[in-house]
């Protein structure tokens, strides 16, 4: 038995980034709504996205930032024509918030502090006055004749609407209450749901050895992919050495790939470059020229000037070159080692880090039942979706971020 019953214009469910949006922009549009979050607060995703700081979004252009995307481009390029990384920044700026460009593009708060942005969003939320039921969680989303009606809670609470949208978030960091609600409300109302999968997560490695490196950063490094002797994949950037193997923003953007690969073989492999802007003659000469300008020192020493000192002893091991030896003594064969172990050094993947610990889902509701114009089901009248419970998903940079906010701003919009 129901406890009451209110009826609203459109209900959202999930109070994220993409839910937050849909509610402002339906609330600008006189719409009443009700903005349903599971959580006891909003936003409990974004207040840790960035490590606390939340990458907004990119400042490159739409075709560069289409491009970070996987499959999904295409479905998006109407939601970014309309609600893009301007856009966004004009938002918040609306709402006294400043922000800064970093390197590669990458848009944060001024304040560096992501509780600014869900303040921003909350206070437009009030303004709005948009109805919110925290500490409430949807069971299920009443259709008859294949029409919305409401939802029900499981305090057995009944809102009235003919649309509601989903906005749940994937399953990544379910502490955060990203547990799939959303996709199983989905594909209860006939939609596919594409393979869930972690995307932007760290990656196990076999090799013991590195476990010694654990915490040292590198910039500028070149990965590369392979299963097996092909070549999968290839990205430069930063990365951190972990207690378990491998992460840090150029080892996110390719886990998706080490995903994909390690379904089909069993042999796969990382090959870090840690000089990527030198070729092997270039190299050569500088190791040859170290070892003429210091003919008294040993190899470790020398090494000082090209790896992180916490590398050099276990670098070296790799290469088969004790550390001790004095340079005058290192043979033509142990140059070559160390040089094709600064271009090349293998790491065997074991795994990646299971979707609860990526920092998105790869999945989800498939694009094709969702008209990309208005964020409306294909399947279902009154029924819409925004963000990361969509099957989208990108590098790391602010694309994902940008996605949620202009899909939300999308489905605000129409329902």
């Amino acid at each position: 038995m129901t406890l009451y019953m209110e009826r609203f214009d459109a209900i959202i469910i999930g109070a994220g980034p993409a839910g937050m949006m849909t509610a402002i922009r339906a609330a600008e549009r006189e719409r009443k709504i009700l903005l349903i979050e599971r959580n006891s607060a909003l936003g409990k995703k974004l207040l840790i996205s960035g490590k606390g700081r939340c990458n907004l979004t990119n400042a490159c252009d739409i075709g560069a930032f289409l491009g970070k995307f996987s499959e999904s481009g295409d479905f998006l390029r109407n939601s970014f024509a309309r609600f893009f990384n301007t856009d966004l920044i004009s938002f918040f700026k609306d709402a006294c918030l400043k922000v800064k460009t970093e390197r590669g593009g990458r848009v944060f708060p001024e304040s560096d502090a992501s509780g600014d942005i869900l303040d921003a969003l909350k206070i437009k939320l009030k303004n709005k006055n948009v109805r919110v039921l925290s500490g409430e969680r949807v069971r299920e989303i009443i259709v008859k004749d294949k029409k919305i009606q409401g939802v029900l809670t499981y305090s057995n609470r009944h809102f009235l609407a003919e649309r509601v949208a989903i906005a749940t978030g994937g399953l990544s960091y379910p502490e955060t209450g990203s547990t799939g609600d959303g996709y199983n409300m989905a594909e209860t109302l006939g939609h596919r749901i594409m393979p869930l999968r972690p995307a932007l997560a760290p990656v196990f490695i076999k090799e013991r050895f590195i476990r010694d490196w654990q915490g040292i950063s590198l910039r500028n490094v070149s990965l590369t992919l392979f299963a097996g002797k092909k070549k999968i994949d290839e990205r430069f950037g930063e990365m951190l050495f972990t207690h378990f193997g491998i992460s840090g923003p150029v080892v996110l953007d390719i886990s998706a790939a080490v995903h994909d690969a390690l379904g089909l073989k069993n042999d796969v492999k990382i090959s870090i470059n840690f000089k990527p802007a030198l070729d092997h003659k270039k190299l050569d000469a500088r190791l040859l020229r170290e070892f003429n300008e210091n003919p008294g020192k040993c190899i470790k020493n020398i090494f000082k000037n090209l790896l992180p000192q916490g590398i050099i002893k276990r670098f070296l091991e790799y290469c088969g070159v004790d550390g001790d030896k004095n340079v005058s003594q290192v043979t033509a064969k142990e140059r070559k080692a160390l040089i094709n172990g600064l271009f090349d050094l293998r790491l065997t993947v074991k795994a990646v880090a299971p979707v609860k610990d990526g920092i998105v889902t790869r999945g989800g509701v498939n694009t094709k039942e969702i008209n990309p114009m208005t964020m409306e089901s294909r399947l279902v009248k009154g029924l819409f979706f925004a963000g990361e419970v969509i099957d989208i998903d990108a590098k790391t940079g602010g694309y994902n971020m940008q996605a949620a906010f202009s899909t939300g701003w999308v489905c605000g919009n129409n329902i």
